[in-house]
């Protein structure tokens, strides 16, 4: 059972190795946000041991909103949600829990999805760089729902604590889906793979090369 279920996925790979591709970074990507709705409340729990919900975290300005206060592109509040905004207690919780997942995720993608063989440094730094700029919209996109998802479950249907667990689990949801699919065509572009050949031959050049300025004895 398990050979044919290896030969027929070989087939399929092989046939269409695009959506192949796309359906292991499915999986990978699931499995990430599975564990990022693990972490997420338990360290929101070892926050609420701490005075960081109390500490306002709003930085970078962007303008005012309607009422006229000062609209931030992180802006969390100090107090509990759906009061507050949670703090730099729920801002560290929330970039704690996507750095550990983002960091898993660079290595799983790289070497099980894409099976990429170029520079694992440069990509690093591309991944980086892309990680740093989907926290920022991340950022600004959450400003809009956190309130009103937390005031919802919390407030409107009464579910108190229960709520606010629903209400991390829709947020990390909401986070994943968008770098779910902002991350897939920039790991296309990153985590290429040179042909073996190529690879092989750029070794034999650089052997080849090095041996030249050798100074002989």
């Amino acid at each position: 059972m398990v050979q044919r279920i290896r030969e027929a996925w070989a087939s399929f790979a092989a046939t269409r190795p695009g959506a192949a591709q796309f359906f292991v970074f499915t999986v990978l990507s699931n499995g990430i946000t599975v564990l990022q709705l693990a972490l997420m409340p338990i360290f929101r729990w070892i926050f609420s041991f701490t005075a960081l919900a109390a500490t306002d975290f709003q930085v970078l300005p962007l303008g005012t909103n309607e009422e006229g206060s000062t609209l931030y592109l992180f802006d969390y509040a100090a107090g509990e949600l759906p009061l507050g905004g949670g703090g730099l207690a729920y801002f560290l919780a929330v970039q704690i829990t996507l750095a550990i997942a983002q960091f898993l995720n660079f290595f799983a993608q790289r070497n099980i999805t894409f099976k990429s063989n170029t520079n694992p440094w440069i990509a690093a730094a591309w991944y980086t760089l892309a990680y740093a700029v989907i926290t920022l919209i991340a950022a600004a996109a959450q400003g809009l729902y956190r309130a009103p998802i937390y005031g919802f479950m919390i407030d409107t249907l009464g579910w108190g604590a229960t709520g606010e667990t629903v209400a991390d689990v829709i947020t990390m949801i909401i986070n994943s889906a968008i770098s779910f699919w902002v991350f897939y065509p920039i790991f296309k572009l990153i985590f290429r793979r040179t042909p073996e050949e190529d690879v092989h031959s750029s070794q034999a050049v650089s052997t080849t090369s090095a041996a030249a300025t050798r100074p002989s004895e």
